[in-house]
C-alpha cells in the first residue's frame, strides 16, 4: 500500500507536469529513466530515489520542499531543525532522509540526515547508481559506508568525509554488520 505523503508528493508532480506541459518522455529524460520506468514511478509500483525527486524539482523549476509537502519554503534568515525533525523523504527500501532546511528558501545545497539500513543481500552485488546535477559532500555520524563514485570504491566509517562530482555515477551501502548514518549534503555546481 502506498504512503498517502508519496501519493501526495507524486500527484504534485504530475501537476506540475500538466501545468508545464510537459510530456512523460520529457520527464523521463529529465530523471534518466525510461518511460515506462516513470510511469511505474508515478503509479507507485516502483521506489522513487532522491535523485528523482531533486530532479523533478529542477526541471519543474520549483523547491524539492514543494514537492514534498506543498508549500514553499519561507525562512531566508535563518532555519533551525531540532533532533529527529528534519522533513522525512520516503524514497526507496533500506534508506531514510530528514532534509535539514526544508523552510529555508532559495538555497544552493540541500543537507540531508540519512539512514542506511544494513542489507546482506546488498553486500555481494553491485550498488545501485544514480547521477544528479551538482557535488555532494558526505559526512559518516556512525557505522560504515561503502560507497562508489565513478568507478572507485571507498569504505568510510564515523568520522570520514567525501566530496564528489554527483554527475558522475555514484552510490552506497552500509557494511560492516550495522546500520550507517550519515549528512548528506547535495549542492549546485559551482560556475
Amino acid at each position: 500500500m502506498l504512503d498517502n505523503r508519496i501519493k501526495e508528493t507524486l500527484g504534485r508532480i504530475e501537476e506540475l507536469r500538466e501545468i508545464l506541459e510537459l510530456s512523460l518522455a520529457d520527464m523521463a529524460a529529465a530523471t534518466n529513466v525510461t518511460v515506462d520506468e516513470y510511469k511505474e514511478i508515478m503509479a507507485g509500483n516502483k521506489d522513487m530515489s532522491f535523485t528523482f525527486v531533486y530532479k523533478c524539482a529542477n526541471t519543474l523549476r520549483v523547491d524539492i520542499t514543494d514537492l514534498l509537502t506543498g508549500e514553499s519554503p519561507h525562512l531566508s534568515s535563518y532555519t533551525v531543525v531540532r533532533n529527529g525533525e528534519g522533513l522525512e523523504l520516503k524514497r526507496r527500501e533500506g534508506f531514510g532522509y530528514q532534509n535539514l532546511a526544508y523552510l529555508f528558501k532559495n538555497k544552493s545545497a540541500e543537507p540531508f540526515k540519512v539512514l542506511a539500513k544494513y542489507d546482506e543481500a546488498q553486500q555481494n552485488v553491485p550498488i545501485a547508481m544514480s547521477t544528479h546535477e551538482g557535488e555532494e559532500f558526505d559526512y559518516v555520524l556512525s557505522g560504515s559506508l561503502k560507497i562508489s563514485v565513478d568507478g572507485h570504491t571507498e569504505i568510510l566509517n564515523a568520522g570520514d568525509a567525501i566530496y564528489y562530482d554527483s554527475g558522475k555515477p555514484h552510490g552506497m551501502i552500509a557494511v560492516n554488520g550495522v546500520a550507517c548514518e550519515f549528512l548528506a549534503i547535495v549542492m549546485e555546481k559551482a560556475e
